[in-house]
């Protein structure tokens, strides 16, 4: 097995100490790979006055000393179960022997990377997931008493999500001499992600969120943009995340009856590689960039010499259908626009292989863009939304819908061009329907999308004006419109009221560019701008924009129930008094009934 890794961890914008901890190990040598592997640990420590992170430090060490004085070939699951095992007395001795510092525990979760498994051990509620043939899955159980219950039926999944409940663990690591383990075991392919990340990172994304970054993006790229997008949405908790990308996998034959294990063949030739040349016409010159599914080249076309860009995906998501009908969705819209706000998509014709060939642009997207400078000054900002709006009219009038407008899907040239990209969830009058997982395609991404994207409408050309109307408050006010602890909050917020006016944030914005902006914003569509046209307009001459007092009517969303996160150390206190009442109320009630 052959693993490319990265790993991340980060204290947040709110705690003054990490209670997170990460570690990673594979062997040098092939021969112990296959006997013994490679593995990775998470941990989030519990309890107060740094003992957090005593625990989860503690417990992520013990248990990859462990791993190495486990004897080579030792089973996947009795090398997980003495590792958490040992990692459970550590930390209750530590805890026993500093008692007058404070009980101390942790989460912590292991994975396991052997021949073609991936076996995992799990307690408490860090998470890992699994992306195989585009689809994320999640393997682990969170083990907390919101976790539990959903399983009863008791709550609904989005209740479950945003309950005050999460914070409860009903197990972790040290709280006890003895320890429940969860055992899970996947097999994986060449070009598999496993990806584990502690609650403060999961509470805060999406799913699909998880699975656009590590697939578009490297595993470095992917830790620190998640990381990133959680810290911009307010998280008050530590943050940490491990992907890991499978390269290669050793497959299980016999001979003479004994278990062989051996490198999986690859089907196909190879992958396409600097210097190669496809179809005879485009030379693949330099690689731009790689995700977890396929890269981007810059190449030369042999019959004009022209510079372009050319995405191929990787052959093992060829044959997959959901990531195939995006990737061919993206082709046949992006070959019907030609408009010079818009990436330029080229037709090609027998092609020996799925690529797609577009025009070259150097510049970067307008969220590193935002990164650096957090607030761009207002004319600038009005210029780019103004050349947002003309080439949305182009697409509108070709009757498609971009339907995830947002900062990563539009590039700043260097030449001052403004470009929209990602044509993978648009929609497109007469091209049929394709079924997606994950995050709805009728919803985008959740700082941006739409009041009916929230409802589960697919949403129409006033959707993509409401998501401009969102990223240009971003541009002028370094913030998005609506903040919460997690994608559910944000997108509620939108539907029960509305953004702090502008003006509030950033007093250089003038009424009339606030005017615009609440204006694209308005919830019902019927509200806002009727075409891009027509916010275009506005946006080329603010001077005449009449005030209607819209900042004047803005009223603060409703208090959403699920913000409030409480500390871990209150948690367990609480334990006791609702297992012994829920005791008392049986025995003094019901056995006597």
């Amino acid at each position: 097995m052959k693993l490319t890794y990265a790993q991340l961890s980060s204290v947040g914008p709110v705690r003054s100490n990490n209670e997170d901890w990460v570690g990673f190990w594979e062997p040098d040598d092939e021969q112990e790979y296959l006997t013994r592997g490679a593995v990775a640990a998470i941990a989030d420590g519990v309890g107060g006055l740094g003992r957090g992170e005593v625990a989860s430090r503690l417990a992520v060490e013990t248990a990859m000393r462990r791993f190495l004085e486990v004897k080579p070939g030792t089973l996947p699951r009795q090398a997980l179960f003495k590792m958490l095992t040992a990692a459970n007395t550590a930390v209750y001795d530590r805890s026993m022997s500093e008692h007058e510092l404070g009980k101390m525990a942790t989460t912590l979760t292991v994975a396991l990377f052997r021949n073609n498994e991936i076996n995992i051990g799990h307690v408490g509620d860090c998470r890992s997931f699994v992306v195989q043939g585009g689809v994320i899955s999640q393997v682990t159980t969170d083990h907390n008493y919101a976790a539990q219950q959903l399983a009863l039926g008791l709550i609904s999944a989005r209740d479950a999500a945003t309950s005050d409940m999460r914070c409860m663990l009903t197990r972790s690591i040290g709280r006890e001499l003895t320890v429940q383990v969860d055992y899970i075991t996947v097999q994986v392919q060449r070009g598999d992600i496993l990806v584990q990340c502690s609650d403060g990172l999961h509470f805060c994304v999406t799913d699909q969120e998880i699975l656009d970054f590590v697939t578009k993006k490297t595993p470095q790229e992917a830790c620190r943009e998640l990381i990133q997008l959680a810290e911009r949405r307010g998280t008050d908790d530590n943050l940490s995340v491990q992907i890991i990308h499978v390269e290669r996998v050793n497959t299980l034959s016999y001979f003479r009856g004994q278990p062989v294990f051996h490198e999986a063949e690859i089907p196909m030739s190879h992958e396409v590689e600097v210097g190669d040349t496809l179809d005879n016409c485009f030379k693949i010159e330099s690689l731009v960039s790689r995700s977890g599914m396929a890269s981007i080249f810059k190449a030369t076309h042999l019959k004009s010499g022209e510079t372009v860009a050319v995405k191929v995906p990787f052959m093992r998501y060829e044959s997959d259908p959901a990531f195939f009908s995006r990737f061919q969705r993206e082709e046949e819209i992006g070959k019907t626009l030609n408009h010079p706000g818009l990436l330029k998509i080229f037709p090609v014709e027998d092609k020996n292989r799925p690529y797609i060939v577009m025009e070259f642009l150097e510049g970067d997207t307008l969220r590193n863009v935002l990164t650096s400078v957090k607030i761009v000054p207002v004319g600038e900002a009005v210029d780019i939304a103004a050349n947002l709006c003309d080439a949305l009219e182009y697409m509108h009038k070709n009757n498609i819908v971009h339907r995830d407008l947002k900062p990563e899907n539009i590039m700043i040239c260097n030449d001052g061009r403004v470009k929209i990209m990602d044509f993978g969830i648009a929609k497109a009058t007469g091209m049929r329907r394709i079924t997606f997982t994950g995050f709805s395609p009728a919803m985008g991404t959740p700082d941006y999308m739409a009041p009916e994207q929230v409802k589960g409408k697919r949403g129409d050309a006033r959707t993509d004006i409401y998501s401009l109307g969102a990223i240009l408050y971003e541009m002028v006010t370094g913030q998005p419109p609506f903040e919460g602890t997690n994608p559910l909050a944000i997108m509620n917020a939108r539907l029960m009221g509305d953004p702090i006016a502008p003006r509030k944030l950033n007093a250089n914005i003038s009424p009339q560019v606030e005017e615009i902006i609440l204006h694209a914003m308005e919830q019902r569509p019927e509200n806002r701008y009727s075409s891009a046209a027509a916010m275009k307009a506005e946006l080329e001459a603010p001077e005449k924009v009449a005030l209607t007092g819209r900042a004047d009517r803005l009223r603060p969303p409703a208090q959403w129930t699920g913000s409030w996160r409480p500390p871990r150390t209150l948690v367990y206190a609480l334990i006791p008094i609702i297992v012994f009442g829920s005791m008392w109320i049986y025995f003094t009630y019901f056995a006597h009934h």
